[in-house]
């Protein structure tokens, strides 16, 4: 009756075990999936604007309940997006302005929700749309409002009152920058320096400059959001200049990308924009491409370099680009209005297809990157995007990419900045590496000792002297490694990097004394040696081996001097190139690796004494040595254990988090270097995973990181119970 109980309940533990690790296993690719879906455009709303007037721009509030047009006659005109039918009238309009006596030629996006209005008469003047939510009975109404950041005033953009056929604008809470092409072709730029804050006051004080140039026409002009560079397109050529210097505009670079010919078009470039952060430029052309140029440094200096490319279309051009204001995503028009959704920095073709008939006369992007407003005529459509992680893709994650303003492709992990338009960096490989560093160099420190410490243990200490030092290591097993971690990084680091010569000195001198010992030990008279009791005798190795760590650590400051310039860490900074960092893999090997050493140990050892003494005694019995027999039967008969032993310290060391946490610099790297530091699976996940926003892509790469640690896990302990059965099969007959 017990033995079926027992069979049961273990026969019932071992299946729960099974079945959680499957559950874990399925509820990790349930959060995990959502990561690699394709992005999706669904129709939500239409509504028809009657209108006599052309519209010249779009916009949309960030809940998408009101959308606004402003047409050519000065008008704004807001309209609700609530009622989801397919058609609506004038009766929708539940605010409309005025904003210029003249009408208008231009309206410019100055971002954030600013538009810069040009008229006829070459006035110009910015407003700002604003949206304020309200709740009354439960129920919630935005109101909109308009503001004039830089007054009610026309603002003088050229000092000699010239006609403007381009013009670009941006701003920050200091200073205005415009920079306009006149008709009688002058380049120029006008500050306007705030007398407090924009936010607050909109006096300021004007700055006129004339750039130099000598082109009889410009096509586009844009400007960086931070107000250092201006991009001035004329027809297949880009000229960068340099808006820093107050007193001279001078030209800062010349892109030129190389276009194929098109029948008889005068240009190829056919459209121009700035990714979210102003520091890439994009361009579209007449045969359907978009490429993407940015600044990196070479050894000329910064210049700006073509990175990727998209194709948009294998026989349109692309009409317009429209940017996120805080992703690196980008939609795409051609002149068919076929739509394209793609995202920079992990090369991805999120979407495609046709939104209207023909080509859409205005799209804008909602605040929140979920919505899509486009204009098509008199009718004004409201589009659902479901794009939430454009920036995952299995190439961003695990090859090398080239991020914005670094010279050349790298494997990089950095989620998060405080820059809102920051690009995210999500390649798993540095983590990944530095879990298998830190698991490498543990393993080098502590399967030696481990191993060694088991097999004199288990086959030649005496049994007496073996019940205290087998409980007393299996005891560390216990101590948490918080502790190990917190002594490794505040005590160990820094005796580490003081004493790097003492370090390698142990390397050579503790084996040297040992041997020395043991072969003094061999030559002494039998009547000295049998005064010591036979339990005593591994004793003597303790103050032997505390001697040469002395010695060590007193010669290491005569080597540091003599032969590294009185600094080892300068002379391995300046003089071999290498970095050092503090808390370093030399450190984690040895803190984890003392973690590691009990469970290897305990493990090995009981692989070891659990041979039958009927083999050694054989064994001894032909002839055959106590070395002869642990060589050729103890270690082999063992092997299957002591190769599990090893593989259960792997595992421990692939999972450790708070040793790696605490004694590195948790710096995501790939390098072998034992002078740097590196960051882990685990150590990544405990940093991140409570300052994540749940259901992000962060949040959603991390729970990846804990599947790769997962299958990593799992993959080394299947091939390890594979080979371990394949050594008890080889050597069972012993």
């Amino acid at each position: 009756m017990k033995n079926s109980a027992a069979k049961w309940l273990i026969t019932l533990g071992g299946i729960s075990v099974l079945l959680t690790l499957v559950l874990i296993f399925l509820y990790l690719l349930y959060v995990i999936k959502p990561i690699f879906e394709s992005a999706k455009i669904e129709p939500v709303t239409a509504l028809t604007i009657e209108r006599s007037e052309e519209v010249l721009s779009i916009g949309v509030d960030e809940l998408q309940e009101l959308a606004y047009t402003i047409s050519t006659d000065g008008d704004i005109a807001f309209y609700s997006l609530l009622e989801p039918s397919q058609s609506k009238s004038l009766s929708s309009v539940v605010f409309r302005q005025q904003l210029s006596e003249q009408p208008l030629v231009k309206v410019i996006d100055a971002g954030h929700e600013k538009k810069l209005l040009l008229d006829e008469l070459d006035q110009v003047q910015l407003v700002a749309t604003k949206f304020e939510a309200t709740y009354q009975a439960g129920q919630r109404e935005v109101i909109p409002n308009l503001t004039y950041p830089l007054g009610e005033d026309y603002l003088l953009v050229d000092e000699d009152n010239g006609a403007l056929s381009e013009l670009a604008f941006a701003m920050n809470d200091e200073k205005a920058v415009f920079v306009a092409f006149t008709d009688d072709q002058r380049l120029i730029k006008t500050t306007l320096l705030a007398e407090d804050d924009f936010n607050y006051d909109p006096e300021f004080e004007a700055f006129y400059q004339t750039i130099d140039i000598a082109l009889n026409q410009v096509d586009d002009i844009l400007i960086s959001p931070d107000l250092s560079m201006a991009f001035v397109r004329s027809a297949d050529n880009v000229l960068v200049y340099d808006l820093t210097d107050e007193y001279q505009v001078a030209l800062k670079a010349r892109i030129s990308p190389q276009l194929a010919q098109n029948g008889a078009q005068s240009h190829h470039l056919t459209s121009m924009a700035l990714l979210s952060g102003g520091s890439s430029l994009l361009l579209g052309d007449y045969n359907g491409l978009v490429t993407q140029w940015f600044e990196v440094s070479t050894d000329n200096g910064r210049e700006f370099k073509q990175v990727r490319s998209f194709m948009v279309s294998e026989q349109e051009a692309v009409t317009n680009i429209v940017t996120e204001q805080f992703r690196k995503s980008f939609f795409t028009v051609t002149d068919s209005g076929e739509i394209g959704v793609f995202y920079t920095t992990s090369e991805a073709d999120l979407w495609r297809g046709q939104l209207t008939n023909a080509a859409p006369k205005a799209i804008v992007i909602s605040p929140r990157a979920n919505g899509l407003l486009v204009q098509d005529g008199n009718t004004l459509a409201q589009f659902s995007v479901e794009n939430e992680h454009p920036e995952v893709t299995w190439q961003a994650l695990w090859q090398e990419v080239w991020y914005e303003g670094y010279p050349e492709p790298e494997y990089i992990w950095q989620s998060t900045s405080g820059s809102d338009d920051f690009e995210a960096k999500f390649s798993l490989v540095p983590i990944s590496f530095g879990t298998m560093k830190a698991a490498l160099y543990a393993m080098l420190f502590a399967v030696p000792i481990a191993l060694t410490a088991a097999i004199y243990t288990a086959y030649f200490m005496t049994p007496a002297l073996r019940k205290k030092v087998k409980p007393t290591i299996e005891i560390m097993e216990a101590l948490p490694t918080v502790i190990l971690g917190f002594l490794a990084g505040l005590w160990l680091a820094p005796i580490v990097e003081k004493n790097l010569p003492a370090i390698a000195l142990l390397l050579i001198l503790l084996p040297l004394a040992v041997f020395i010992t043991a072969f003094a030990w061999h030559r002494l008279p039998k009547q000295w040696k049998s005064k010591l009791p036979e339990t005593w005798a591994p004793i003597i190795l303790i103050p032997v081996l505390l001697i040469a760590a002395t010695f060590a650590f007193s010669l290491s400051p005569v080597m540091e001097m003599y032969w590294f310039g009185g600094d080892v860490r300068q002379f391995i900074t300046n003089d071999l190139g290498i970095d050092f960092d503090q808390r370093n893999a030399l450190v984690v090997g040895i803190a984890m690796g003392f973690a590691v050493i009990p469970t290897i140990f305990s493990m090995a050892e009981d692989a070891i004494f659990s041979v039958p003494k009927h083999l050694t005694s054989g064994s001894l019995a032909l002839g055959a040595t106590q070395w002869q027999t642990l060589v050729k039967v103890v270690l082999l008969t063992a092997s299957p254990g002591i190769f599990s032993a090893i593989m259960m310290g792997l595992g421990r060391a692939v999972g450790e988090t708070m040793i790696v946490l605490m004694a590195t610099g948790n710096t995501p790297i790939v390098d072998w270097s034992i002078f740097q530091g590196m960051r882990t699976l685990a150590a990544n996940i405990a940093v991140e995973m409570p300052e994540s926003e749940v259901g992000s892509s962060h949040y959603r790469i991390l729970f990846l990181a804990a599947f790769v640690l997962f299958v990593f896990t799992f993959v080394f302990n299947t091939l390890a119970e594979f080979v371990r059965q394949r050594l008890r099969e080889k050597y069972s007959s012993l």
